[in-house]
């Protein structure tokens, strides 16, 4: 038996400028922080002669081609895993479509299982590529790379998307008074909503790929957001942080109108009302999670939570895609 798992993360700054329709001419930046929720994947050699597949559904099939769900298939495919004699099952701390990178961290912790079960070594790096390679050039998904590539490395992570499709990452430079203090002033509440990345971030692939003059300003502002981030970040400015978050999230539902709606409105006034000094939402938009940071962080608790908004505690979690149980 063979147990992967992958974290979940939230994004710092530059998010959206790691999609290939900008990237690849323009360069993306993105900070992403992997935290301590994640998605589990159990492989397990069997007698029988079925595959069997088991996440919202089950499948017992006689062949990887008649596998249903697509990340499974297409893994399956990339690692060169062909025998009827294995049974994959995935579990999450959190739900999909709530804008921490399910996906992602599916799709990394999927193949760290198959690697491990070929006997195969495989680095952060090449697992972050596998895993970018199956859904956006395979199953032709409009996402970007940082999902992948925060679950397999971990930490907090500024990743730079150059135009030719290589990727660089580096830890970003923060001292621990910072990262602590970071860690206890950012808070997550989920919005009961939930969606499908793809369908938030459609319309900004197709508009980037046509070079729509008002998407493209606003990921070049959003690119250089994230660098001023991080070196808030790194000087220890955390009231500059929060305070950019605020312009992040302005900018971000300029992109589109599906990006928020009348009810999250309302709570992030609420929550900006009761103390907290900088937020947005998670992710492509559209639902998830809203992240805040708050110096009283018990009086923002307070207030969301009468308005029935349940908060996830979280860490940050260092160790990004790995195995931990192979017996």
């Amino acid at each position: 038996m063979i147990i992967t798992r992958s974290p979940l993360r939230i994004s710092l700054g530059g998010g959206g400028t790691d999609l290939p329709s900008y990237y690849r001419e323009h360069g993306g930046f993105v900070i992403a922080a992997a935290i301590d929720k994640y998605v589990y994947i159990t492989l397990h050699q069997t007698f029988a002669q079925e595959l069997i597949v088991k996440y919202s559904k089950m499948e017992r099939v006689a062949s990887v081609a008649e596998i249903q769900h697509p990340l499974v298939r297409e893994a399956l495919n990339l690692v060169g895993i062909t025998e009827p004699h294995l049974e994959i099952t995935s579990m999450a701390d959190i739900p999909a479509g709530t804008g921490l990178g399910s996906s992602g961290a599916f799709t990394t912790a999927l193949l760290k299982s198959l690697h491990t079960f070929k006997k195969n070594l495989v680095h952060p790096q090449e697992l972050a590529e596998q895993a970018c390679h199956i859904e956006i050039e395979r199953l032709r998904e409009p996402v970007g790379k940082q999902d992948q590539y925060i679950a397999a490395y971990g930490g907090i992570t500024c990743f730079q998307f150059l135009p030719n499709d290589q990727v660089e990452a580096k830890p970003l430079q923060i001292d621990h008074d910072t990262l602590y203090s970071l860690e206890d002033h950012l808070l997550l509440f989920f919005t009961g909503f939930s969606r499908s990345a793809s369908d938030v971030l459609r319309d900004q692939d197709q508009k980037s790929k046509q070079h729509d003059s008002e998407m493209i300003a606003n990921l070049h502002f959003i690119k250089d957001l994230g660098v001023e981030s991080q070196k808030a970040l790194q000087a220890g400015n955390l009231t500059q942080f929060a305070e950019l978050m605020n312009v992040h999230w302005d900018y971000k539902k300029r992109r589109s109108p599906n990006m928020s709606n009348s009810q999250i409105d309302v709570w992030y006034r609420l929550a900006r009302d009761h103390g907290a000094r900088g937020g947005k939402l998670i992710g492509a938009g559209g639902g998830g999670f809203l992240m805040f940071y708050a110096e009283d962080q018990m009086r923002l608790r307070h207030a969301l939570r009468q308005a029935g908004l349940p908060e996830v505690r979280f860490r940050f979690d260092f160790g990004g895609t790995q195995v931990v149980v192979q017996a």
